[in-house]
Parts: C-alpha cells; sequence; structure tokens
C-alpha cells in the first residue's frame, strides 16, 4: 500500500469478483486502520507506518445483467424469482408484464446493469512520497508518547504534499505580488566582467530557475545587475541589485509584526510550540503579469525576468507578510506569523493537534511548500526571532549568542556597525547596557564626510570585551507580566544616557521583564 511492502499468505481462487479480499490476518498483522470520517487507510508494521486517503464511488465497476434462460412472460402478469446473470454470479429478480401480449425474453438479454462501488486510493504521482515521509518522521522522532506520536502523524499524512521538496512551487488563490512605480524611465545596468567559471555558475543558476518556471527569458527596457556571492565559503548563490527599480517603487507600507508584542503573546501561559518556515518563501508567490517586466535582471547569458516574489525587491516582506496573514486570519487566535515563518501556540495536545491541522488544511488549499529542516513541532520550548520561547518565559537564544562570541575584535566601521547592531537584540536582557556600550556608539555615530575618522581604540576594546562577558554570565532570561500583580517602573539618567526597569513583586521575588537603556544627545542632556 502506498509505498509501503506488505506481504501475507494467499489462496487463488478461480473467478473472484474482485482483484484481491483481506481478511483479519492482515487487518492484524498490519494494524489496518479505516477511518471513514477522513477517508483514510492506514497501515503500520515496526518499521513505517502509511496512510492513503481513497474515494468511494469515485471508479465503480458497472456489471451486465443478463437472463440465463429464456423466459416467456404472460399478459398483465408477474414472474416471480427469475434468474439473471450478474457477471460470472446469479441472482433472482421478479419481472412484470404490463401489456395485453405475452413478452419473450431471449436468453443472454441484458435487463440492466449493477455497480459495484469500489476503493481508489488516490496518489499524486507528483509527489515524492518517500521523501515527504521521511521529513515527517524526521520531525515526531521527538516525541515520545507513541500514542500522541501516531495521532501528530496521521495529521501530517493528510498534508504530506507540503513535505515534498523535489522541486519549488508557486502557490495559488492569492493576490499576486504588484510593483507600483513612480513616472520615471525603466532604469537599467550594464553586466559586470566575470570569470568564465563565474560565467559558468551563473548559467548553471538561471537554467535551474528556468526548468521550474520561477524566471523566464525577457524583452523588457528594464534590467537590474545580476551578480553571484559566495554562501557558506563553496555555494554561489545569485543576487539581485534592485537599487535603482527601487527607488522609483511606491512603498507599501503594510506593517510587519512588533518582536516585542509577537513574544508577550506567545508568554501567555502556552505549553506546546509548532514553528513551520516555509522554503523559499518569496519564489512561492507569484507577480503580476503585468508587472513581471520590471523585475528584469541581465547576465553575460541574457535578459530574465521572475514570474515569482524576488529577494531584494523594496516590497517584498510586506507584500509575502500581507499574504500569510490574509491566508491564515481563521487561525490567529493561536498562529502569529512573520514572514516566513509561522508559530502555533497551543495549552494541550489536543488543542494542538486541532490547530496543526487547521494552519496545515490551509497551507495545502493555497499550494504552499514547506521547509521540514527549519521546522519543529509539539516542542515545550522553540528559538523564535532570535530568542528560545517556553511556557516559563523569555530567554536569548544560546546558538546566536555564541555566533556573537566568536566574532572578532572590529577593525572597521562596518565590522563595528555589524557587531553593535547584533548585540543590541539583547538589550532588553542586560541592565545599563548603554553604559557599556557607550565607548563604540561614540566612534560608529559619524557623519558621512567624517566616516574615514573612524578609530577603534583601548576604550572601544574594553567595552567590547565587557559587552560579550555580559551575554556569557548575565541571567539572560525574562518573565512574562502576571495581571494579577501590580508592574514596578524604576528609572534613572546620567550625563551618558536614561535607563529603566520593569518588574514585578511575586511571591516574595523579583521578576524581571524589561530593562531599558539609551544614550542621550547633547541636546537632551
Amino acid at each position: 500500500m502506498g509505498d509501503m511492502l506488505t506481504n501475507i499468505k494467499a489462496f487463488i481462487v478461480k473467478e473472484l469478483c474482485v482483484d484481491c479480499i483481506l481478511g483479519m490476518d492482515f487487518i492484524n498483522k498490519y494494524k489496518l486502520i479505516i477511518n471513514t470520517e477522513d477517508r483514510t487507510v492506514s497501515i503500520r508494521d515496526s518499521h513505517k507506518h502509511t496512510t492513503l486517503q481513497f474515494d468511494v464511488n469515485k471508479h465503480c465497476i458497472n456489471y451486465p445483467a443478463r437472463l440465463i434462460k429464456h423466459i416467456r412472460i404472460p399478459p398483465k402478469r408477474t414472474v416471480l424469482n427469475s434468474s439473471l446473470n450478474i457477471h460470472r454470479h446469479t441472482s433472482f429478480i421478479s419481472l412484470h408484464n404490463p401489456t395485453n401480449e405475452v413478452r419473450l425474453l431471449p436468453k443472454d438479454i441484458i435487463l440492466d446493469t449493477t455497480t459495484i462501488p469500489t476503493l481508489s486510493f488516490k496518489k499524486d504521482r507528483n509527489i515524492d512520497y518517500s521523501l515527504a515521509q521521511k521529513h515527517i518522521c524526521n520531525l515526531i522522532q521527538s516525541i515520545t508518547n507513541l500514542e500522541q506520536k501516531d495521532k501528530v502523524k496521521r495529521v501530517l499524512d493528510k498534508h504530506v504534499k507540503l513535505f515534498d521538496t523535489t522541486k519549488p512551487t508557486i502557490v495559488t488563490n492569492v493576490k499576486p505580488h504588484a510593483i507600483k512605480t513612480l513616472d520615471y524611465p525603466p532604469p537599467s545596468s550594464k553586466p559586470y566582467y566575470s570569470t568564465p567559471a563565474k560565467q559558468d555558475a551563473m548559467y548553471k543558476i538561471t537554467q535551474e530557475l528556468l526548468q521550474f518556471e520561477l524566471i523566464r527569458p525577457s524583452y523588457s527596457p528594464y534590467g537590474a545587475l545580476a551578480l553571484l556571492v559566495a554562501k557558506h565559503d563553496v555555494i554561489q548563490r545569485m543576487v539581485v541589485d534592485y537599487k535603482k527599480l527601487n527607488n522609483i517603487t511606491i512603498k507599501d507600507n503594510h506593517p510587519l509584526p512588533n518582536m516585542e508584542q509577537t513574544i508577550q503573546v506567545l508568554g501567555n501561559g502556552y505549553q506546546l510550540f509548532s514553528k513551520f518556515n516555509m522554503k523559499s518563501g518569496f519564489w512561492q508567490i507569484p507577480i503580476e503579469e503585468e508587472d513581471q517586466h520590471k523585475t528584469a535582471f541581465i547576465t553575460p547569458e541574457g535578459l530574465y525576468e521572475w514570474n515569482v516574489l524576488a529577494q531584494g525587491l523594496k516590497n517584498s516582506p510586506p507584500s509575502f507578510q500581507r499574504v500569510m496573514t490574509d491566508i491564515l486570519s481563521p487561525c490567529r487566535q493561536f498562529a502569529l506569523v512573520y514572514i516566513d515563518d509561522i508559530v502555533v501556540y497551543s495549552r494541550s495536545f489536543e488543542e494542538h493537534l486541532e490547530h496543526i491541522h487547521q494552519v496545515l488544511s490551509i497551507l495545502s488549499q493555497h499550494n504552499f511548500q514547506l521547509n521540514p529542516s527549519k521546522c519543529s513541532i509539539f516542542r515545550q520550548q522553540i528559538d523564535y526571532v532570535s530568542h528560545t520561547i517556553s511556557e516559563q518565559g523569555v530567554k536569548s537564544n544560546n546558538e546566536k549568542i555564541q555566533a556573537i562570541i566568536n566574532l572578532r575584535e572590529p577593525s572597521t566601521l562596518v565590522e563595528a556597525n555589524k557587531f553593535l547592531g547584533t548585540i543590541s537584540w539583547y538589550r532588553k536582557f542586560i541592565p545599563r547596557f548603554a553604559y557599556v556600550d557607550a565607548p563604540i556608539h561614540k566612534i560608529i555615530n559619524l557623519t558621512k564626510a567624517n566616516r574615514n575618522k573612524f578609530s577603534w581604540g583601548a576604550p572601544q576594546k574594553e567595552a567590547f570585551l565587557q559587552l560579550k562577558q555580559l551575554l556569557i554570565t548575565s541571567p539572560l532570561f525574562l518573565d512574562y507580566p502576571d495581571e494579577n500583580h501590580p508592574v514596578i517602573l524604576t528609572t534613572d539618567a546620567s550625563k551618558v544616557g536614561v535607563g529603566g526597569t520593569l518588574q514585578q513583586h511575586i511571591n516574595g521575588e523579583i521578576k524581571n521583564l524589561y530593562y531599558h537603556s539609551q544614550m542621550t544627545s547633547s541636546s537632551q542632556r
């Protein structure tokens, strides 16, 4: 059944009315379950579990009903129990002659047809079931309760197509991305000279995109420059420089979620979390046909344009956010969306199971594709937007912290800005953050004309090391606010900046909710 091999001893029977009859020995051996509500059949052995959908009466078999002997029916009479042959089997019917004349019915005449319904197992040949099942099994391996694990797998099996990553998909029944531009001539660029190796790499990338119909050849007057950048030091990734197009694109003001509000929502006593990530999410959203020519990009091999939402376009994030927010609006009480990440949160296993089913049903209806390697399900804590979230509270993500710890000391303005921008994600965990980072902030807060005056000295080095130390020694954990207790706000100011703390006293214990600190300008002082 499906992609699962089964074996059993069978008898060979002549003139069987169906291809095969499975008895209780097969049902017991493979723990077969027929779910009429979900219209699925499930079987499993010690190694594998497979669920298939079926249709009743979709493919019916029609058999002719023939008389097996001559029949003479007098006028106005009924002949009872006349025999007829249904395929190779015999049944009995009553025949009535309503006329005033004798009726003769010859042998083998077809009186009618009988219809026998069959179960048709639906298996989309375009789906790589083996790969999808592998992804599903990897996702549920952390669930230790076997009964719960089985229930979760049944839900995921209903949406198996979401987990097939063999080729990209483009979603359906959503509003395509539109590119509204000002009344300016189409911007264009010339391709840079590149080495033969890079030209070959670019050619392979564009051919793959053409194969999956993500791009198409273009005759557009637009032409952004396509470049190759190294990814993980080995893989070449194509990026398109849309600066010129973005300069004449009207901004889409659809908001992105506020991260602090998102984290507070997730901390409202929820016990189970699941996270779903879209695979190459932007590439799953179509672009309006009339605007596709604006996405044209130029390579040494030719000019192409996108059929789907491209990275680097000015309004790609808000456009994607709008699509996801709109389609998942029925799930807004238990699901949060941040661009291509969906978090589902619930208070119990059964509730979470139903929530997961609703979210995946919507994604399936719109032909989305998940990135299984970045998904996690039925977890008591998850990593989300650089934080680790659980029922108890919020803490910094260990992997992100380690990445900051591994950063080398900055030697340029760009590197100093990158370090401070990265570590600022966690300033709410660290009291007096602005005071500690003041020496670094002082040398990066330069006007464009003075950027060449960047100078990294001993005060900056000390601040750099101290900030790293705070990340590994401070209790980087924040509690969720309790609405039943008052919130205490403590503030202070100095010649350097201002700061504040949000706390609650609960059962004799101080709960830290948030730390805030910032530098002050000369006028503010």
